[in-house]
């Protein structure tokens, strides 16, 4: 799938956040190996610890689905704000590859980065082998 396209549904799934408190609606887009695109959105809690963000939803539901490799993921914040990963989605998407592309909206306009990119040196799997 197209970054734009993949970036075009994770706006669509924004419109699903629930949060009340922080006014910061994302929804995400994950796309699968096998092609399959899969959605999460971000779930506030008033214990913020609680929360989830859209990126680790995505993933989460992806999962659960019997998913484990991933080619992309694409996060759409509030339009004309800048939605890059937090670093908790950044540790949480490398788990599964430095090599997932990673699409987001910035001030100029989208980026194209991928996992590793975000989080260099990244602990995780491949550096426990």
């Amino acid at each position: 799938m197209s970054p734009e396209a993949l970036l075009e549904r994770a706006r669509a799934v924004r419109a699903h956040a629930y949060a009340p408190y922080s006014r910061f609606a994302v929804g995400a887009a994950v796309e699968t190996i096998e092609g399959e695109i899969v959605v999460g959105c971000n779930v506030e809690n008033a214990s913020y610890g609680l929360s989830i963000c859209a990126e680790r939803a995505a993933l989460v539901h992806a999962i659960a689905l019997g998913h484990r490799s991933f080619r992309a993921i694409a996060i759409a914040g509030p339009d004309g704000r800048e939605a890059a990963p937090c670093g908790a989605c950044r540790q949480f998407i490398v788990e599964f590859g430095e090599g997932i592309a990673v699409f987001y909206m910035g001030p100029a306009g989208p980026v194209h980065t991928s996992a590793g990119a975000l989080l260099p040196n990244a602990f995780g799997p491949h550096s426990l082998a």
